[in-house]
């Protein structure tokens, strides 16, 4: 699986921002896709996930109300709508496909990331 992801820039805050974030490869095998973020100095955090076919969601708190995340299967595509931003949305944000395979030998769990998009929120 290869995520590649776009649309990050320099916006105001209070602006708004929609990430895309492009699968290939075996995206059949793909059962939750996610995006984190990671500020300079910190850790890399969960900003919000979505299972397939988009049934279930998850957000972070401190994007709850202000984010939505979506999929469009047809195309292999998740987005991340990005509204209100605030100065503190500053980071790298990173797309995040999970993987879970049932073999004989058990049940295995992988995960792929993208390179990552910079989002910088100005005050």
């Amino acid at each position: 699986v290869q995520l590649v992801e776009s649309g990050g820039g320099l916006v105001q805050a209070g602006g708004s921002l929609r990430l895309s974030c492009a699968a290939s490869g075996s995206t059949f095998s793909i059962n939750t896709m996610g995006w984190y973020r990671q500020a300079p100095g910190k850790q890399r955090e969960l900003v919000a996930t979505t299972t397939t076919g988009g049934g279930s969601t998850n957000y972070a708190d401190s994007v709850k109300g202000r984010f939505t995340i979506s999929r469009d299967n047809t195309q292999n595509t998740m987005y991340l709508q990005m509204t209100s931003l605030k100065p503190e949305d500053t980071a790298v944000y990173y797309c995040n496909a999970g993987v879970v395979v049932d073999t004989l030998s058990g049940r295995y769990n992988y995960n792929y990331w993208g390179q990552g998009t910079q989002v910088t929120v100005s005050s």
